[in-house]
């Protein structure tokens, strides 16, 4: 039986809506000014037309260390409930710079446990294999 537990009320009320996540081959690397803050042959690339992709980078490969979470939260009813954080080596420019969904409805597992990067806050290199 195929019962999911947190389902996506967004789904559910547009069940055409289509998110896709694929493994991105190559290495993303995200940078504040000189210092790598994430770095990662294991990113996800997210499409939602009609944004623009997003890299997905999996937690162990973020430097949390160069991070500090914040208090600002916000939803998405695809995805679900997002926490932020800033990139300190950016300083006021990386205020709330990484997002994560910590707990994201069933449809959306695969971008548990990744943070993205908003690409106006940080540098985002992204290099194919």
């Amino acid at each position: 039986m195929d019962q999911i537990a947190n389902r996506s009320p967004g789904f559910q009320r547009n069940p055409d809506k289509v998110i896709t996540v694929e493994a991105y081959r190559g290495t993303v690397v995200v940078r504040a000014g000189e210092t790598v803050v994430a770095s990662s042959t294991k990113a996800k690339l997210l499409s939602e037309p009609p944004y623009s992709p997003v890299f997905y980078i999996p937690f162990e490969d973020i430097d949390f260390g160069q991070l500090s979470k914040t208090d600002l939260t916000t939803h998405c009813p695809y995805k679900g409930d997002a926490s932020y954080w800033s990139v300190l080596p950016a300083a006021e420019a990386g205020k709330d710079a990484m997002w994560a969904y910590e707990q994201p409805f069933d449809e959306m597992t695969e971008i548990r446990n990744h943070g993205a990067f908003y690409p106006n806050k940080v540098t985002i290199e992204a290099t194919p294999d």
